[in-house]
This record gives structure tokens, sequence and C-alpha cells, in this order.
């Protein structure tokens, strides 16, 4: 089988078949691979996931830093989108984290894309904050453990109708001041509404 036909087939695997790869196998698997097609399987799996399965009997216990984009997407009521989520039940914003090789900007395009069918393009992206330190560590029900670096964006120009992946039980627009209690990013709004009242001033 040819390199490209291997990863041909890992493209055709569930998430969770990607994420059930024994280490053995990805050592099999890579040890094949130029560094180019790496990064694609890299890409194919989920940056994340990859990296942790390239850990073996630690990647549980490895408390991993991630680089990714997040998005306040603003509707004409200066209402936000949440999303409802499926693996710990909070109220999150649509984002994730970045592939390699990939701009952030392109990450929440894709991101929003995937999460909200939402078509955002880089002309919609207002910077509104980089976001690091302890406020952006989540902890999952599998056990794992990451600490975020957000670059976080505010949308008001987007297109496309509202539909949700598998990594969302629902989604929906909340005032600002009638948000949802158990938030995921409540440190990212916060930023959000202090770079809207500051614009106020």
């Amino acid at each position: 089988m040819s390199n490209k036909e291997l990863l041909e087939n890992i493209k055709r695997l569930s998430n969770q078949e990607m994420r059930n790869i024994s280490y053995e196998n990805l050592v099999e698997i890579m040890s094949q691979l130029k560094t180019n097609e790496i990064i694609e399987l890299s890409n194919i799996i989920g940056y994340p996931v990859f990296t942790r399965l390239c850990m073996g009997v630690l990647k549980h216990k490895f408390v991993l830093l991630q680089d990714g984009a997040a998005a306040i997407i603003v509707n004409e009521k200066g209402q936000i989108l949440l999303q409802s989520r499926s693996d710990n039940d909070k109220w999150g914003l649509p984002g994730g984290c970045q592939e390699l090789g990939e701009r952030f900007e392109d990450t929440i395009i894709r991101e929003v894309k995937e999460e909200t069918n939402l078509d955002i393009t880089e002309d919609n992206l207002e910077l509104i904050a980089v976001v690091s330190g302890d406020s952006r560590r989540n902890e999952y029900p599998n056990g794992d453990v990451v600490i975020n670096n957000t670059i976080l964006y505010s949308v008001k120009n987007y297109s496309g109708t509202l539909k949700w992946n598998d990594e969302s039980k629902t989604m929906e627009f909340f005032d600002l001041d009638n948000l949802p209690i158990n938030q995921n990013d409540s440190d990212l709004i916060e930023i959000y509404k202090k770079t809207l009242n500051q614009k106020s001033l």
C-alpha cells in the first residue's frame, strides 16, 4: 500500500476509530511517512488527538498546551452565539485548535464552518484579544487536561444557515446580560464585554 492510500484509509475512519489507533500502530504508520505526510496525518486526525496518540500510555496524563481561536458571533440584536457542548454540558464559544501549518485566521474560519455551518471570511474577523494563562485551563471527562492560548475574534457579518455537528447539543443566541450560568468560556466573554465598554466611553 502506498503512503497516499494509507492516508486515504485513515481519512475514512470515524473520529472514534482515529482516537483508538494504538501507539504501536501509529509508530508503524509514521515510520514510513515523510515529514509532509506526517503533517497531513496530524491534520487528518486533529493535532491535539494526534499529539496524545504519540504519547502512548501517558496520553491522558500529559498536560497539553494548545493554540487555538474562538469567535464571538454577534447577530443583529447584539446577542452572541453559544454552543451547548456535548463533552462537558457547558455553554461555550465556537472555536478550536490550530492545525499544523495553519494561520489563526484560517483556524477560526474552519472551526466556525465545522461547528456552526456559518460562513465567514477573513475580512469579517475583528481581533479582540490574545488570551492565555490559567483561566484557559480545561479538563475533559476522559482525563485530558489542556491549557489553551486563544486568539479571540468578534464576527458580525456571516452567512449560511445555523446547523451544528456532534460537538454540540444545541446552539442559541443570548443577550449579554442573560447568559447561561454553566459557561465554558466565561473569561473570553468578559474580555469581549470590557472591549464593548471601552468602545462606548
